[in-house]
């Protein structure tokens, strides 16, 4: 039976495009459907509206519109930095990152490796954070660039990006984040961060997927990534998604105006999540607790339980959540950012990951965590090693 209601916990992997930025994109569908690289006034008058949210998503980033152009997605503008970084700089092949980014990083990283480019992968430690002084000697003199994502997309880690940037700009080598799940979570400055390349998603940010935007400094030299016209002032081929534009344009508005309500609201309904779940089913404990974390992600691991099982229990009652990355569904290998921390194998896949938004509710957190609570005990009288194990439970810090 199809439950009656959705319980939508897996906001890291998308988000629901909100009201307001699917009503600021249907005129550009069936009315101002126009070219807005057209001489003619009815496709040359939307370029008015690629700018104008193009405005709003350098605001939301403290950047000048200038520095902004549009992609198709994260990984599009994850991938344009590093390769704009290499192209420019033909006498460096050596790129810095880290063991726990996302796929959209690791996997061209390894490509590039076919093409006689070598990657440095960084380790971090239990709580998914990098050392800064390993950073520092990692670089290179024929580092081309240092990639490092803003906050884990898993267990929602934040990393000191800004002291990062201090330490690249001593070095002389470019730095880019992959900021995707920090948008309108936690604020983004730019200028503060002392980034050369920024990248973020739609999807992301309550608006569609098929869209992103990469921040190029202005004193920094780029290579296109996707060649074609001269859209996006020769940086980027293509005609632009007007309709996808606006919406993330509406989106990036939106998001500033609920920057507050993630650090309160959501961030309360994570921790209430997480202390009722830590003390309500023993052998249980948060990934990541100790360090800095986004306000709205909880990765959580119960010992004896395999997370595919718990997934599909939940399902059944509307429960929508994930045990990582929506890119790496399908894989039979934990996680490796779970397994970069120092979990067993087991306990990667014991781990579920948890992601909220300003939508969900006290009602639906306690929902989902006694459906957990109700999940985990059944999955675990089936396990013979849960039987003859002690419970505990972890108290998770705050």
């Amino acid at each position: 039976m199809t439950p009656s209601k959705v319980y939508y916990f897996d906001n890291n992997a998308t988000t629901r495009v909100a009201p307001e930025v699917l009503q600021a994109m249907l005129p550009f569908f069936t009315e101002q459907w126009g070219n807005p690289s057209s001489a003619y006034s009815f496709g040359s008058g939307i370029a008015q509206y690629v700018a104008y949210a193009r405005r709003k998503l350098a605001a939301l980033i403290n950047a000048d519109p200038r520095e902004v152009i549009f992609t198709s997605c994260g990984t599009e503008s994850d991938n344009a930095a590093i390769y704009s970084a290499l192209q420019t700089q033909p006498g460096k092949r050596h790129v810095l990152t880290t063991t726990v980014e996302h796929s959209a990083i690791l996997n061209y990283c390894r490509s590039l490796e076919k093409q006689g480019v070598e990657t440095t992968y960084l380790p971090v430690d239990a709580q998914g954070l990098l050392d800064l002084e390993q950073l520092e000697r990692a670089i290179r003199p024929d580092t081309a660039v240092v990639s490092i994502m803003f906050a884990n997309n898993e267990t929602g880690v934040i990393f000191p990006i800004a002291e990062m940037g201090a330490i690249c700009r001593k070095h002389g080598v470019l730095f880019h984040t992959d900021a995707v799940q920090a948008a309108g979570k936690v604020p983004l400055d730019v200028r503060a961060l002392g980034v050369n390349f920024l990248s973020l998603s739609a999807h992301k940010l309550n608006a569609p997927k098929g869209i992103g935007i990469l921040f190029i400094d202005k004193q920094t030299k780029f290579q296109p990534f996707v060649v074609g016209g001269h859209q996006e002032r020769n940086r980027r081929g293509g005609t632009e998604n007007v309709p996808y534009v606006v919406g993330f344009g509406r989106a990036a508005e939106l998001a500033m105006s609920r920057i507050d309500e993630e650090q309160t609201h959501v961030r309360e309904l994570r921790d209430l999540l997480e202390t009722t779940l830590l003390q309500t089913i023993p052998d249980s404990r948060v990934n990541g607790v100790q360090s800095p974390r986004l306000p709205n992600t909880v990765s959580i691991s119960f010992d004896f339980v395999e997370a595919e099982a718990l997934l599909m229990l939940l399902d059944q009652v509307g429960i929508c959540a994930s045990t990582g990355s929506a890119c790496t569904t399908g894989s039979l290998d934990p996680s490796h950012v779970l397994a970069a921390m120092g979990l067993t194998p087991a306990q990667a896949r014991s781990s579920l990951r948890l992601s909220l938004s300003v939508d969900n509710t006290e009602e639906e957190v306690l929902f989902l965590a006694e459906h957990l609570r109700q999940s985990v005990q059944r999955l675990r009288s089936f396990s013979p090693l849960a039987k003859t194990t002690p419970g505990k439970v972890a108290i998770a810090a705050h």
